[in-house]
């Protein structure tokens, strides 16, 4: 299923410079940014379950939010893509 994942972390301080980094690190190993505090993962449930839990272990809950957008497995024909930057196929071929 393909899930947007986005965040709002508050670096106000050093810590939550800290969260904002481990977070976004934690968005690139899952998915692809498509803006600056906006991925698309594509995971399988129980790849979410950990992903989402671990998201949430590193967020400070008075300070950040996250927002999930749960497009599931039609997802191609949910998402239109108008301008630059133009987004790869997650399920397309991998040619290295």
């Amino acid at each position: 299923m393909l899930v947007l994942v986005s965040y709002d972390v508050s670096t106000r301080d050093e810590a939550g410079r800290r969260r904002l980094r481990r977070i976004a690190r934690l968005c690139e190993d899952r998915g692809q940014r498509v803006q600056n505090s906006v991925f698309e993962c594509l995971v399988d449930a129980a790849q979410w379950v950990r992903f989402r839990a671990s998201l949430i272990a590193e967020m400070h809950a008075a300070e950040d939010s996250l927002r999930f957008y749960f497009l599931g497995n039609e997802w191609k024909r949910r998402v239109e893509h108008v301008g630059t930057k133009p987004s790869y196929d997650p399920q397309g071929p991998l040619i290295l």
